[in-house]
């Protein structure tokens, strides 16, 4: 596949359908801001990110719907690529 697999057709498929279903943040189990769209969406923190159980950094594969989970930005953000978030408090980064 040519170019960013992020902004390809079977990617932009797979967060519809994700979005679709309206579920909570599968990090901290509050509810998603699903009204959050268009530009806005790209950077509130309460809005639908599409996140990865299995980081992609770390061999996950990023068209899998079993891999897929709907999350806030922030906590899509301050998960980062760890894969332990039962026992971890999400944090977010330092600012630099």
């Amino acid at each position: 596949m040519a170019g960013n697999a992020r902004n390809g057709r079977p990617y932009r498929r797979l967060c519809a359908t994700q979005r679709a279903l309206r579920l909570p943040c599968w990090l901290c189990g509050e509810p998603i801001r699903y009204d959050i769209t268009g530009p806005l969406a790209g950077r509130h923190r309460d809005a639908f990110t599409l996140d990865h159980l299995i980081p992609l950094s770390l061999g996950g594969n990023l068209l899998d719907r079993a891999n897929a989970r709907s999350a806030h930005r922030r906590c899509n953000s301050a998960r980062g690529n760890r894969t332990d978030t039962k026992n971890q408090p999400i944090r977010a980064s330092r600012r630099w």
